[in-house]
Order: structure tokens, then C-alpha cells, then sequence
């Protein structure tokens, strides 16, 4: 799969009031092909790797003095407590021992080579730079806004949600915050008693060339807008599910600096 930015060696460059100021140059990474079978294997691996591993007491269940009391007892023939006390130790008994229970040793990261995670990376770069891929993850995008979407360094500057907000809607973009505010909704299951209880939709995501401009205060609230600096840029940020096409937001300098990084 091929970008629509091959065509294309440069695109606009939006200013704060929403107006194009010029055009850069696209680094070569945008001309990458989008390998959406590594894009995913890349965010499994970087998912699994997050896994805490867990197991059981090997004891759990088995501290007992049970023995089967054998047949022609009209007994179930279970281990029972000595002194014809409760069956215990078994797994279909109150108390007994789990049959297969966790165990620590288990592996649940699953590696990829390096050079796969590399072109992985790249691809999901390229692939912010493809409108079908932007769309067909979600995201509301105009007709008339350029991809990919690169934007003034003024506007690392902000300092106030008010402020980015406006940007946003100059820029034809803010209806997806809209979007992912909205479709906020209560996870099923037990999760939601685990410390996941609400199910986010992802939106924008903010490149920049440092790690704490004051418009990462100014846009932190917003439900769903991560932030990630160029040199930081991962898979899960890019890519988020394992799904090509995140609705991404370059600087002009933060452009630079990914041409120097893949060059």
C-alpha cells in the first residue's frame, strides 16, 4: 500500500490563524510502504511486554491431612479430612487446589526482530500521511485539510485550552475532538471495576520536537489528544490497537528533526 503523499513532495503549512504561510518538504519516511501486518505485530509485541506476570502459592489448596478413605464406604472417593472430616485438596472441592493455575513462569511477551520493529515504526509514520487509513480508523477529517498536516512552530506556544480550541476549528479539526469526546461510553464486563471502567476513542495526536511545550498544558484535558515528542514516537501512539492511520498533527520543526532520525 502506497502513500498518497508519493505524489506529492510537499504540503502546507498551517499558521495559527488557520491560513497556509508556506510549503515543506516531506522527509522520505512518508513515501514509506504501509505494512499494516508488521504495524500490528509491532503493537503486540510492545503490548505484551507491559504484562506483569502472576501466579499461584504452589502450596494453594494442598496444605491438608486429606486421604481418600478408598471404596465401599458409600463415599464419594475424594480425599477427606482424617477423621471423616470435609473432602478437601482436590480442584472440585470447597478450598482445593486449582487444576491449572497460573504460573509465573509463563511468557507473554511476544518479540519481534528489531529491524521489523523499525519498519513497523516507519510505516506507521507513512501511514498517517494516507487519507483512506485516517478515515476508515474513525477520524473526521475535511475534504479540505491536507495530509499530512503540518502546522507553524507558534503553535507550541499556546498556552491555554481556549486558545487550542480555536486553532483546532481554523484548522477543520476540531469536530473529531468532538467525536471522541462523545463517544465516551462505560466499559462491559468487570473491567469497569478494575480501574478501566471508561472506553475512550482516540483523536489527534500532537508531534512536537520537545517534550514539555506549554501546549501540552493547554490541550491535556482534551479527551482522547495524546502528545508525543519526535524522538519518543512509538507504535502505540502511532498506531493505537495495532491500527494504522492515526489523525496526526507534525510541527515544522518536529518535521526536521524526523528527517534527521530516519534519515
Amino acid at each position: 500500500m502506497e502513500s498518497e503523499a508519493i505524489e506529492k513532495r510537499s504540503v502546507p503549512v498551517y499558521s495559527l490563524d488557520g491560513s497556509i504561510k508556506g510549503d515543506v518538504e516531506l522527509p522520505k519516511v512518508f513515501f514509506e510502504e504501509v505494512r499494516p501486518d508488521l504495524i500490528r505485530r509491532a503493537f503486540i509485541s510492545s503490548f505484551t511486554a507491559k504484562i506483569q506476570p502472576k501466579g499461584r502459592d504452589p502450596m494453594a489448596g494442598k496444605r491438608t491431612s486429606a486421604e481418600s478413605l478408598g471404596v465401599g464406604l458409600d463415599l464419594a472417593r475424594v480425599p477427606r479430612v482424617k477423621g471423616g472430616g470435609p473432602a478437601a485438596f482436590v480442584p472440585n472441592v470447597v478450598g482445593g487446589r486449582l487444576a491449572f493455575p497460573p504460573r509465573p513462569e509463563k511468557i507473554f511477551h511476544e518479540r519481534i526482530n528489531e529491524k521489523e520493529r523499525t519498519l513497523a515504526l516507519r510505516s506507521a509514520i507513512a501511514a498517517t500521511a494516507i487519507r483512506d487509513l485516517v478515515t476508515s480508523r474513525g477520524h473526521v477529517i475535511k475534504e479540505n485539510v491536507h495530509l499530512p498536516i503540518v502546522v507553524s512552530d507558534e503553535v507550541k506556544k499556546l498556552k491555554r485550552a481556549s486558545e487550542f480550541r480555536e486553532f483546532l476549528k481554523k484548522i477543520s479539526l476540531w469536530d473529531d475532538v468532538i467525536r471522541a469526546k462523545n463517544g465516551i461510553k462505560e466499559r462491559p464486563g468487570k473491567g469497569k471495576y478494575r480501574g478501566r471502567r471508561w472506553v475512550k476513542p482516540k483523536t489527534i495526536l500532537l508531534v512536537t520536537d520537545e517534550l514539555n511545550p506549554p501546549v501540552r498544558l493547554a490541550a491535556r484535558n482534551f479527551s482522547g489528544l495524546d502528545f508525543a515528542e519526535v524522538s519518543s514516537l512509538n507504535i502505540e501512539r502511532l498506531a493505537p490497537g495495532g491500527h494504522p492511520g492515526r489523525l496526526t498533527i507534525w510541527t515544522e520543526s518536529a518535521l526536521k528533526k524526523l528527517e534527521e532520525i530516519f534519515a
